[in-house]
């Protein structure tokens, strides 16, 4: 028997301090919640039911779908097309809009989400996770369109995360606080384990690909050689270094225990016209209003990423995330230039 507080009861206490709540986002939640359960299992039995490997098409990135990724983008869709809480929904997997279909029910909200994020690593049984953003539907509700979808990061109405690790964990805000829920598998419930997440404010650990460092633009370059250089270096500390490859992996290591992610803009990006690696809608503003409301900071470089005013559906943006401190040291030195 547990004794912990389940998500649903969270969510639902939550709601009861806000004026004039209907339920109908208590609901969509748990039909989010409910979905990253359905993935939870997928990939936890990846191999014995015959879902990992590619399925042999590519996304609107031009990058390899595997088959997992398909099957989590059909789970969501499932189980949040009935219920009449969405007007649309956008995945990093779909080119366009799906809109709820006719003669179903169409609600108040907009739903974005990247239904398995770092699935590179699901063959070599790496963590990797589902990030989700919901907005509100301000234009039409009944004929929604893409330009719905383009709001700025500071619009969204909850971001979460689901882990899918050691455990499956799922993390969480919709704008007062970050909390991080563990699925006992026994009952299939997740639990408050992790309330009010922190990032503390400093950090001796960084994040990147640095194999890329020959293509980073000069204050990026900087910031990581001055960590590279340790004790002896400018900074006078030793820093340590973690590269996942998987964004929801990163982002819960440093809610966990602080440090600095960074997928910067570089040459090779610009040189292929990109606007930077990471999709706004999908990845870039769901984590920024986590990271964010646990105290952290995220920009592209130059600007806070929740500010940006998006112009597409698939944009992507530079990303740079964690302790505020070294978000701080990393935005002055862009400034300089």
């Amino acid at each position: 028997m547990h004794n912990g507080t389940t998500i649903t009861q969270f969510i639902i206490e939550e709601q009861r301090r806000i004026a004039g709540a209907t339920g109908d986002f208590t609901s969509l939640l748990n039909d989010i919640v409910t979905a990253c359960k359905v993935i939870s299992h997928y990939v936890n039995h990846g191999a014995l039911v015959g879902v990992l490997g590619s399925a042999g098409s590519e996304n609107i990135q031009g990058e390899t779908q595997k088959k997992l990724d398909i099957l989590s983008n059909e789970v969501f869709i499932k189980s949040n097309e009935w219920a009449g809480h969405l007007a649309a929904m956008a995945s990093e997997e779909m080119d366009e809009i799906y809109p709820i279909p006719a003669g179903k029910p169409r609600g108040k909200y907009l739903l974005t989400f990247d239904p398995l994020d770092g699935s590179s690593n699901i063959d070599v049984n790496v963590s990797v996770g589902t990030i989700f953003s919901i907005l509100r539907c301000a234009g039409s509700c009944q004929h929604p369109s893409e330009q719905d979808f383009l709001q700025a990061g500071t619009q969204q109405v909850a971001a979460g995360y689901a882990l899918y690790g050691p455990s499956t964990m799922m993390v969480l805000t919709s704008g007062n606080g970050v909390n991080g829920f563990t699925l006992d598998q026994n009952i299939g419930e997740f639990i408050l384990t992790h309330p009010r997440m922190q990032i503390p404010a400093d950090t001796r650990e960084f994040a990147i690909n640095v194999s890329n460092m020959r293509f980073w633009e000069p204050p990026v370059r900087r910031y990581v050689q001055e960590c590279l250089d340790g004790k002896e270096g400018p900074r006078g500390d030793d820093f340590n270094m973690r590269w996942i490859a998987s964004m929801v992996a990163e982002v819960h290591r440093i809610l966990t225990r602080g440090g600095v992610f960074m997928y910067p803009m570089d040459s090779k990006m610009k040189a292929k016209d990109l606007g930077g690696k990471l999709r706004l809608l999908y990845e870039a503003n769901p984590m920024s209003f986590i990271v964010e409301q646990a105290g952290g900071g995220s920009i592209t470089g130059t600007s806070r990423i929740m500010e940006l005013q998006p112009e597409s559906l698939h944009q992507r943006v530079p990303v740079i995330l964690g302790s505020r401190n070294e978000v701080e040291r990393i935005l002055a030195y862009h400034r300089e230039g």
